[in-house]
């Protein structure tokens, strides 16, 4: 660690002192027993999400889209349907309309990681996301991680909104933690190593630490992981607390798999019941049924920052798909004409 980032984890430990605030040494009290618990790190990869820079907003780059996609592909789509709305439903005037449009255009033809509209630049930006871990699996959640005002279990009901949304990216930005300052100063040298990962991969990761030398840190998420002979592997999308996962997870036990694997009515009736317990005891982190595992876990996320802002998608990453045009043709005038 380098002397200058020593003397900035001494002055985050010093604001954490001035601010006496109690809450704030639980978390970091909590952060140190969870890196003695689970001192190594487990990569899944990289996510991806939507940025922008809107000159009558502010100087810097903000969230449009949460970063976690596993595919760039996936975001280009996103910010294609983002755009051909802004330009049917929040504009009148032909001109800015017409802007709106050619970058739709461009999305719907080219795999492109930045357009630009009106003077607003939109960009497709990189992550990387990993879990700590010890011996026997990855880190739960943490008795200090926040959780909704009313946990309700109807899966109907609004979720939590990703923490992600309009966070400025700011590399020189801190949370007040020493212990997130030492996770970053470890990050910024951090690259894909190993031969499991193929040259490529390992070269754009490479680069990537020289190209975009300074780290954010994303707000932490929680997943739901099922254990698999090789490990741990995702199985739901990523949530904003704890208990948003849990609910999620009560959902697939008790009504998604049910329905989207046409299980019978004893095999049904045995996710029913697994769902009930899990329920019912309010705060569990893992639940069995029919010989699957499923476990909560703690994920954090970390995207790169370089002169001209946040990393894009690298050469390396993969889609499985190509741009393709997604909503009927728009006219400059707000007519939406349905293509055949």
């Amino acid at each position: 660690m380098t002397h200058d980032w020593q003397q900035q984890i001494h002055a985050l430990h010093e604001e954490l002192v001035r601010r006496d605030d109690p809450a704030a040494w639980v978390r970091e009290a909590d952060a140190v027993d969870a890196s003695v618990r689970y001192p190594g790190f487990a990569l899944r990869g990289p996510v991806f999400g939507v940025a922008v820079r809107d000159p009558a907003v502010g100087p810097g780059w903000r969230v449009l889209k949460p970063v976690v996609n596993g595919m760039p592909q996936m975001c280009r789509d996103a910010l294609n349907t983002h755009l051909w709305f802004r330009a049917k439903d929040d504009t009148d005037d032909p001109g800015v309309r017409r802007e709106l449009l050619a970058a739709v255009d461009v999305l719907s033809r080219e795999p492109v990681n930045e357009v630009e509209a009106c003077g607003v630049r939109y960009r497709i930006v990189r992550g990387d996301e990993f879990t700590r871990c010890d011996d026997h699996g990855l880190e739960p959640p943490r008795p200090t991680d926040p959780e909704p005002a009313e946990r309700t279990w109807n899966f109907r009901d609004d979720h939590t909104p990703s923490p992600d949304l309009d966070l400025v990216l700011d590399a020189d930005a801190t949370d007040g933690s020493p212990m997130a300052g030492a996770l970053r100063a470890w990050l910024r040298g951090f690259a894909y190593r190993g031969m499991r990962f193929p040259a490529a991969v390992r070269g754009d990761s490479e680069r990537a630490v020289r190209s975009h030398p300074q780290v954010v840190l994303l707000p932490t998420c929680f997943g739901v992981v099922e254990r698999e002979h090789t490990g741990w592997e995702p199985t739901l999308a990523l949530q904003a607390t704890p208990h948003d996962a849990r609910r999620v997870l009560h959902d697939a036990l008790a009504e998604m798999w049910p329905m989207l694997f046409r299980f019978d009515d004893a095999k049904k009736a045995v996710y029913a019941k697994a769902a009930e317990e899990f329920r019912a005891l309010e705060r569990a982190d893992e639940v069995e049924v029919a010989g699957r595992v499923f476990r909560l876990c703690r994920v954090e996320r970390v995207l790169r920052m370089g002169p001209d802002g946040p990393e894009t998608a690298r050469p390396s990453d993969v889609d499985e798909y190509g741009p393709m045009k997604i909503h009927p043709t728009l006219l400059p005038d707000g007519t939406v004409v349905f293509d055949e």
